[in-house]
């Protein structure tokens, strides 16, 4: 079953009904939306009236706080450039 307009996140109260949670949005495409009919939406990650929302249907994966690679390269490179 689809969000509601003012459904949220019981952990973050963020808007679920939103184009980020939407089957369509694609940041690789103009607008960053694939359903050539909608409205342009200027914010994202805000609850909007699209009559195209599909709710997408994917896993939720936990971002992890840990370095990465490249972010502990960055870092190293910092440390040799300060003397420390």
């Amino acid at each position: 079953m689809a969000p509601g307009r003012r459904d949220t996140c019981e952990s973050c109260g963020r808007d679920l009904r939103c184009c980020l949670n939407c089957s369509h949005h694609d940041a690789s495409v103009a607008e960053q939306c694939r359903e050539r009919r909608a409205e342009l939406v200027q914010e994202k990650d805000r609850a909007n009236y699209c009559e195209y929302f599909d709710f997408a249907r994917r896993e939720y994966r936990a971002q992890t706080r840990g370095t990465s690679a490249r972010e502990e390269a960055a870092r190293d490179t910092m440390r040799r450039l300060l003397g420390d």
